[in-house]
C-alpha cells in the first residue's frame, strides 16, 4: 500500500492495536512488531512508533508515572482512545478485522483459528469474535507486564495466563478491558480465580486463610505464604483497577 501523509481512522485504529500490544519503553522504529504492522497499514516504522507514543501521552496512568509519550498528537488519535476505553469488546474485534482487511485475508487466517474446534450448529461469527477477543486480551495483558507474572516473574510464556480480575461471565462490558487483567502463572490464575489469593487496591497479595490452614507444606510456604503483603509488579501500562481489584477482594477472596 502506498504511503500517505495523513493518517486514516483505519490506520490509526490498528496503531492503537500495536500500542495494546507492544511494551511502551520497548516501542521503537526496529522493533520487530513496529516493522511488521508498518508493513501491513502501509506506514514507515518511523511513523507507526511516533503514533505509539502519541497514544502514550493520553494514558494517565503513564502521566502519573512521568512516562507521558511524545508531546504532539491528532484530534483523531483522542477519538481511537475515547472510543477503544467506551466498547473494549467491538473495538478490539474491528481492529483485527482491520488487520486482515489491509493483508487482504480473512480475521480467521490472520488469527490462525481452526473451526474444526468449534461446536456444530453453533454462531460461528460469535465465537470466532470471542477467540479473537481472547487473544487481543491476553496480549495486551502479557505485553503491558513484559511477559512476567506479576507474584512470581516466572517468564515463561506457557505458564503465564492473562488473568481476569472480575470474572469473565460476571461484568461482558470489561471483558476485554487490558485494565481489568493480571498477568499471572497458572498456579497463581486458578488460586486467584477461586479465591484463594487477591490483589487489594494498594497492590498488595493476600493470601487466604484457606491456604495457611495448610502452612505446614513445605510446597504451600513457597508457592503461597511467602508472597503474603508483597507488592505486585506493576505493568508498563494498563494499571489494574482498583474498582476492579476491590471487587474481586470483596466478592471473590475467601478472606
Amino acid at each position: 500500500m502506498a504511503k500517505s501523509k495523513n493518517w486514516t481512522k483505519e490506520q490509526t485504529i490498528v496503531a492503537f492495536n500495536v500500542y495494546c500490544k507492544i511494551p511502551f519503553k520497548n516501542s521503537s522504529k526496529t522493533h520487530p512488531t513496529i516493522i511488521k504492522f508498518a508493513n501491513i497499514i502501509g506506514r514507515s516504522p518511523s511513523a507507526l512508533n511516533m503514533k505509539v507514543g502519541n497514544f502514550g501521552r493520553l494514558d494517565p496512568e503513564l502521566q502519573k508515572r512521568g512516562i507521558t509519550g511524545l508531546a504532539n498528537g491528532s484530534k483523531l488519535d483522542e477519538v481511537i482512545w475515547n472510543e477503544f476505553h467506551g466498547n473494549w469488546d467491538d473495538l478490539a474485534y474491528e481492529s483485527e478485522k482491520l488487520i486482515s482487511q489491509f493483508q487482504n485475508k480473512t480475521i480467521i487466517e490472520t488469527n490462525e483459528i481452526d473451526l474444526t474446534d468449534f461446536p456444530e450448529g453453533k454462531d460461528v461469527e460469535r465465537l470466532v469474535k470471542t477467540r479473537v477477543n481472547q487473544n487481543f486480551f491476553r496480549s495486551s495483558v502479557l505485553s503491558s507486564y513484559y511477559q512476567k507474572c506479576c507474584i512470581t516473574e516466572i517468564n515463561i510464556s506457557d505458564f503465564l495466563v492473562a488473568s481476569h480480575i472480575i470474572p469473565w461471565s460476571i461484568n461482558k462490558d470489561e471483558r476485554i478491558n487490558p485494565r481489568n487483567g493480571l498477568c499471572l502463572n497458572s498456579i497463581h490464575d486458578r488460586a486467584f480465580d477461586e479465591g484463594f489469593l487477591t490483589i487489594t487496591a494498594d497492590y498488595e497479595v493476600k493470601i487466604s486463610d484457606a491456604i495457611y490452614e495448610h502452612k505446614e507444606n513445605e510446597s504451600i510456604a513457597d508457592f503461597f505464604l511467602k508472597y503474603n503483603n508483597q507488592k505486585i509488579s506493576l505493568p508498563d501500562k494498563f494499571l489494574p483497577s482498583q474498582e476492579f481489584l476491590k471487587y474481586h477482594t470483596d466478592n471473590i477472596f475467601r478472606g
